[in-house]
């Protein structure tokens, strides 16, 4: 039996405005990804999660700076959410100096340990082990951090995740696993290669964990869901398995149109866009059009510059190649 989770957060306005600027920029940014990827400036193949922006904002408002984000490849707007500038999220996918790993990792890679950013994993269910790990950790050192673990719905029939959750729940461990659940597993319709209708709250009881199902697409029930199992895993109480619903805009990846997708399955999803429902909601809270407006406003300006300033950034030279593939940063023991 699945608990499904679709209530209000918080009614603090100030709260409510920080979520939707996230969610905004999240959209902005990866549209602007989406323009220069067609201007061939982005280097390598890209993942967007337009349409998705309502996960990433809601758990980042829920953690501290001190927790994790484990992601996969369609990780831009999960580095962002919890604080990475643009400017060196978007040079990282031009392959510039001045990029987030000085342009080698590209869209499928973004890194950053200072904001708890602990990489974006282009093999499928790979980093699940490694969230456990982290948590493991903050778990024998005895601090109070908590590993969150975003995932797709392919997932779920990769071995790694049920490994991951079976030893999760054996050692409570602090970590909560999040699956992205846009129905979709690359080309192919998960519930035709799936035994359960929801893949991954359907297994979570077989790991002696709760079912639960969360509006991905509704930033508030995404904050408070997140919230609750964050909070859970803090004090102690082990680790939780959340499958969000929710709907990419566009195909697998750059690459891909999306065409074998049902035009009234996309126009439906389309319909429940987060960011015009959220729009609509704080202008039913009273919050003015013109606040909203400003808000748009100052992200576009955001990344404008950020755009300018990572088109400004250097290609890399023969400097770079050998850097960071030894534990000393460099080749030169070897000769």
């Amino acid at each position: 039996m699945s608990t499904t989770v679709n209530v209000a957060a918080s009614t603090d306005i100030d709260f409510k405005l920080g979520l939707y600027r996230s969610q905004v920029a999240l959209r902005q940014f990866e549209k602007r990804a989406y323009d220069l990827f067609l201007e061939n400036l982005v280097k390598g193949t890209s993942h967007l999660s337009l349409g998705q922006e309502a996960i990433a904002s809601g758990f980042a408002a829920a953690m501290r700076p001190t927790d994790w984000t484990f992601a996969t490849y369609r990780g831009h707007a999960h580095t962002l959410a919890r604080g990475v500038p643009m400017t060196p999220v978007l040079a990282e996918l031009l392959g510039r100096t001045n990029g987030l790993m000085a342009g080698k990792g590209g869209s499928m890679h973004l890194t950053s340990v200072e904001h708890g950013v602990m990489g974006s994993y282009a093999i499928i269910g790979a980093h699940l082990p490694i969230a456990c790990g982290a948590a493991w950790s903050a778990q024998y050192r005895g601090t109070d951090q908590v590993a969150v673990c975003f995932f797709g719905d392919g997932s779920t029939n990769i071995g790694a995740f049920h490994e991951a959750l079976n030893f999760a729940a054996v050692w409570k461990l602090p970590v909560v696993f999040v699956c992205e659940n846009n129905l979709w597993m690359e080309y192919t319709r998960t519930t035709e290669v799936t035994a359960v209708a929801n893949p991954a709250a359907d297994r979570a009881s077989a790991y002696g964990l709760e079912s639960i199902i969360v509006d991905g697409n509704d930033a508030d029930a995404v904050y408070e869901v997140a919230l609750a199992a964050i909070t859970k895993a803090r004090e102690g109480g082990g680790p939780s398995m959340i499958e969000a619903k929710t709907y990419r805009h566009g195909g697998h990846s750059r690459a891909d149109p999306g065409k074998y997708r049902p035009d009234d399955e996309v126009a439906e999803w389309l319909a429940k866009d987060p960011i015009p429902r959220y729009h609509t909601r704080l202008l039913e809270l009273g919050v003015p059009e013109t606040k909203l407006v400003e808000i748009e406003k100052a992200v576009a300006d955001e990344v404008e510059l950020a755009t300018e300033e990572a088109k400004a950034g250097a290609i890399p030279g023969e400097d770079l190649l050998m850097k960071d593939v030894w534990a000393d940063g460099g080749s030169a023991w070897r000769n």
